[in-house]
């Protein structure tokens, strides 16, 4: 699977990388894979703390509720990612564009992925459909991909609890 064009494959990565951040540079190696990313060189420590820093950035795109706010930290991280777009067939599975340079290292080519991703996601979808969990113990991230754009929760299992809670509230003495 390729990570194109970019969207929504390229935000769930996101919000699962800053959900449980990566501890190493192999397990943020596997991850990445395991979410359909080709990882064709090595993941280094320094990689590592470029996306430390990628997830510290998005973050801010994510709490911020200001759409002309966070449209600003996109194009930021847009900015600082800027590569000219290109066509390749470096896995030999077939021709696809990437939004990065043939040499980059593992951290910059995640973080244009990231950037890149996130500014498609909210620009097609709506700049609302990027949050936290709305369950106030949980502070989950989450892409809203749903058909109506109006998901609250994380998970089924959040969305129960404050259910749960919402009706215990109504139906206390």
């Amino acid at each position: 699977m390729h990570l194109n064009p970019y969207g929504e494959d390229a935000v769930n990565l996101a919000a699962d990388l800053a959900n449980r951040r990566p501890a190493s540079a192999g397990e943020l190696s596997e991850r990445c894979r395991a979410a359909g990313l080709l990882v064709d060189r090595p993941v280094s420590q320094r990689d590592l703390e470029k996306t430390w820093a990628t997830l510290d950035a998005w973050e801010k795109v994510v709490d911020t509720t200001d759409e002309h706010e966070r449209a600003e930290l996109v194009n930021r991280m847009l900015a600082a990612a800027a590569a000219y777009p290109r066509l390749t067939d470096h896995a030999g599975d077939g021709w696809h564009l990437h939004y990065r340079g043939e040499q980059q290292p593992f951290g910059s080519v995640l973080f244009s992925l990231i950037s890149v991703g996130t500014a498609l996601h909210l620009a097609g979808r709506g700049m609302h459909r990027l949050r936290r969990c709305a369950v106030a113990e949980c502070a989950t991230i989450f892409a809203d991909t749903s058909r109506t754009g109006r998901q609250r929760y994380c998970s089924q299992r959040c969305a129960n609890r404050d259910a749960v809670r919402r009706h215990r509230a109504r139906t206390a003495p």
